[in-house]
């Protein structure tokens, strides 16, 4: 399925050519009074995220930041984001993106590795930022410096540096993955002939900056004169406020992880509600396509239109496209073909193509590939490659294992490494294997990732080591957590005597034993329910984590939960009766106890409400 393609630049060579800035400008020149971007409290036209983050852009540039500068941004999901995003490209620089989730260390790294000279933040989250060289800027609250007006004003071109954005190291050290502007507006120029991107879309910014999903979400709406919703960061973890914020704004772009989407589809089709959306496109992890069943029952094929878009971060977001429908559920992981600009080569451990059909190795080349690694010159070597089987063609080596169709269309089959993609992040275990090791007491660590029974990968991290000097779970999961991310944690922790191993001495990672049903050694007690609310609550996350026991002062993402198991337990306590019950009341109120007690009270509420009537 292909459509005319939309008015975007052509991305010519030379000096010239267009970079995301130039094109935005074009577009606030156009649009002035268009809305461009909405967040909970403020809403920005074309003609004010041009003003406010050109006033931004000067302040860097007095700090310094010219052309191909890194500049941090230490930032929360809001409109204020956006504005920083620009200002850093507008003064010629390159944006960094640091999720201010991040645990200190990594934070810290990522300020190091990168060298940052300015961090852009806001006065709320200084007290978060490590020590540093960096100056700080205070979006919320500028000082005012301004460039000297007597030096030459540096500006990117499109092949200068447009972002840095570190994705998971397999020894235990984050890399940066450099794009140009080029990669970026070439992307959509490519994406064109698939979709009719337009000034009437409205998309959303679900993701983290730090994960480059991102990069489509905001250069989609402001390239094409759209409007950008900012989703907070608890509405993203939220379906029904999510379905809700999609309904209200009349969203017609959505672009989700399948690990999101299935969240969001559980509460879609049970509730119908009257969505404007055009297109809902997936990408940064592999789509279980049976999973869609539920959706095209309910909603049918064709509007939305469902697309399937297979990407990596080195490539600039996306690779291959594929439009979606009924008929695709009886099918594998079918990711379509590649964008007009980029071409897939699937070839065998030699670096020989495979014939058609056989299973090979996914290597991409053209106009999307990174300029590589920052600071790692060997690992860009390793995997940005030539190869004398395609002389002259620079190649990116994916790790991904796939083949082509007989209709010519690729199908995604997993990994060749031990790499794996959890809600869309991509991960590398070594990292986190790297480090459960460095704990005192820890002689070895493997972890693989297991699919849960909502089709979603989990992480479990099997440890080794003399029984009486092996730290437990919760120091397990505490060390874990002050070093990586929260989509890196594993969700249970099993202990070994030793590793299972092949006939070759390698671990045997399919040997490995499942987690047992057995509640996991947290820091709290196990107290029994006391109450029908906490015996009702506990059977109801017995049932959904496969639990033999849950206590009443047990976190729910300590036993292992994550966002689907969260819907399934609001399900199936709606069923229950618990009708008010949402996602967001299960964040707030994370043990049994404090559930319990939060519904008790409202029902109570509820109650006396209608006596009083």
């Amino acid at each position: 399925m292909s459509y005319p393609a939309a008015s975007l630049p052509s991305v010519a060579n030379g000096s010239d050519a267009p970079t995301l800035v130039s094109c935005f400008e074009k577009q606030a020149a156009q649009t002035p009074e268009r809305v461009a971007v909405r967040g909970v409290n403020e809403q920005l036209t074309y003609r004010e995220l041009d003003a406010r983050a050109e006033r931004l852009a000067e302040e860097l540039r007095g700090r310094g930041v010219g052309r191909e500068a890194k500049v941090g941004l230490f930032l929360d999901r809001t409109p204020q984001l956006v504005v920083a995003i620009l200002a850093v490209l507008k003064a010629g620089g390159a944006y960094v993106p640091i999720d201010p989730a991040y645990p200190a260390e990594r934070i810290a790294f990522v300020i190091a590795d990168a060298a940052l000279g300015v961090i852009v933040t806001e006065q709320a989250l200084l007290r978060r930022l490590p020590a540093s060289a960096a100056r700080v800027v205070c979006a919320d609250a500028p000082s005012g410096a301004t460039a000297n007006a007597s030096a030459p004003r540096e500006t990117a071109d499109a092949d200068s540096l447009a972002y840095v954005i570190y994705t998971s190291g397999s020894t235990g050290r984050p890399k940066g993955v450099e794009i140009a502007h080029r990669n970026v507006v070439r992307l959509f120029t490519a994406a064109a002939e698939w979709f009719r991107f337009g000034p009437d879309d409205v998309w959303t910014l679900f993701h983290s900056v730090a994960f480059d999903f991102s990069v489509w979400e905001i250069w989609g709406a402001l390239l094409h004169g759209g409007r950008l919703v900012v989703v907070p960061y608890g509405v993203s973890r939220s379906p029904e406020d999510f379905l809700a914020l999609l309904v209200r704004e009349r969203v017609t772009v959505l672009n989700q992880t399948p690990s999101a989407f299935r969240a969001l589809q559980a509460v879609a089709v049970r509730t119908a509600p009257a969505l404007a959306l055009r297109y809902v496109v997936f990408g940064g992890e592999a789509l279980d396509l049976h999973s869609l069943r539920p959706w095209f029952d309910r909603f049918g094929d064709e509007q939305p239109q469902l697309v399937n878009m297979y990407g990596i971060t080195e490539t600039t977001v996306h690779v291959t496209v594929r439009p979606l429908t009924r008929d695709d559920v009886r099918g594998g992981s079918v990711i379509g073909v590649p964008l007009s600009d980029l071409q897939v080569h699937l070839l065998d451990v030699g670096g020989e193509p495979v014939r058609d059909g056989a299973i090979g190795e996914l290597h991409v080349g053209g106009a999307g590939l990174a300029r590589g690694y920052l600071n790692r010159p060997e690992l860009t070597a390793a995997r940005f490659v030539t190869l004398p089987t395609l002389p002259g063609v620079r190649l990116y080596r994916s790790g991904d294992l796939a083949r082509r169709l007989p209709d010519g269309d690729l199908e995604y089959l997993g990994r060749a490494d031990q790499q794996v993609k959890v809600r869309g992040f991509r991960i590398e275990l070594g990292e986190i294997e790297t480090v459960l090791a460095e704990l005192s007491g820890v002689q070895s660590a493997v972890v693989v990732a297991r699919e849960g029974d909502h089709g979603e990968k989990r992480l479990t991290a099997y440890i080794v080591g003399d029984p009486a000097l092996r730290p437990g779970v919760a120091a397990l999961r505490e060390h874990a957590a002050s070093r990586l991310p929260g989509y890196m944690l594993p969700a249970a922790f099993v202990p070994l005597d030793r590793l299972p191993l092949t006939v070759h001495g390698k671990v045997d990672r399919d040997a490995l034993p499942e987690p047992a049903r057995e509640r996991p050694e947290i820091a709290a007690p196990y107290v029994a329910p006391r109450t029908p609310s906490e015996r009702s609550i506990a059977a109801v996350w017995r049932n959904v984590l496969g639990l033999e026991r849950v206590g009443i002062d047990d976190a729910f993402a300590e036993l292992g939960g994550d966002s689907l198991d969260l819907v399934a337990v609001v399900e199936e306590l709606r069923r229950q009766g618990r009708a008010s019950l949402t996602v967001a009341d299960l964040f707030q109120h994370p043990t049994v106890a404090a559930l319990a007690a939060h519904l008790d009270a409202h029902a109570s509420s509820e109650l006396l409400a209608a006596s009083a009537s």
